[in-house]
């Protein structure tokens, strides 16, 4: 049976979620766990704190790329705890200047996108010096696909004035757990991560291609309504 949420869970979730809009599988249930870890971080720990945390994180992942092309793949599962240390920071520095009635949007918002962009960076390189030959490319495209995410994200942003993280039911949080779980793969099985990761691009590519799409007819629909509005105006007048 579902355990029902308290309404202080229910109050601190509606507090950190004032700035954004969530659609991702997993929301509830990361949300939820947001507010647990919010109400036992210690006092002396800042936003900008976790924010380095979650690029240690990154830091961790990239290591372990390094070290499964010069020792044994089996370094690699090193990438799986940095993801979880990433998501641990990443998740909860802005959110919890929102627990604590100090949110710095604009700062947040630029020094989280910052950190995010260098850190997909960082990533990919990861792969590309984990991957051979001509695979390498499938890591430069997981950059660029990645990127063109972000953008369309920020243009969303900047015509509807909602700011979301997520393409439908896939968010950040999805695809730590994915790439996670491509490799442990590779630990057992030499190679599944080339194609998954290929897999991985393609996917990616098709909802850039939707986000894209979707986000271009919201600003022609914007232009039209701002164009109708502007013709009652000058009816008025």
């Amino acid at each position: 049976m579902r355990k029902p949420i308290s309404d202080e869970i229910r109050e601190i979730v509606k507090r950190i979620s004032t700035d954004r809009r969530r659609t991702n599988l997993l929301k509830n249930y990361e949300q939820r766990t947001i507010a647990f870890f919010l109400q036992r971080i210690p006092s002396w720990t800042t936003s900008d704190m976790l924010t380095f945390l979650g690029f240690i994180g990154t830091m961790i992942t990239f290591t372990g790329f390094v070290l499964a092309t010069f020792f044994h793949r089996g370094f690699l599962l090193l990438g799986v705890a940095g993801f979880a240390i990433n998501w641990f920071g990443d998740s909860l520095d802005g959110r919890l200047a929102y627990y604590r009635n100090k949110p710095r949007k604009w700062y947040g918002f630029s020094l989280d996108l910052s950190i995010d962009w260098i850190s997909t960076i960082i990533l990919g390189w990861g792969y590309v010096f984990y991957a051979p030959d001509q695979w390498e490319m499938v890591g430069s495209g997981f950059v660029v696909l990645y990127g063109w995410a972000m953008i369309v994200a920020l243009v969303r942003y900047r015509v509807t004035g909602n700011y979301t993280i997520d393409s439908g039911i896939l968010g950040p949080t999805e695809l730590r757990i994915i790439i996670s779980a491509i490799l442990i793969a590779e630990v057992f099985i030499k190679d599944a991560i080339l194609y998954a990761g290929a897999v991985a691009c393609l996917l990616l590519f098709v909802i850039d291609i939707k986000d894209t799409v979707k986000l271009i007819r919201m600003a022609d629909e914007k232009d039209i309504a701002e164009r109708e509005n502007n013709l009652k105006d000058s009816d008025v007048r």
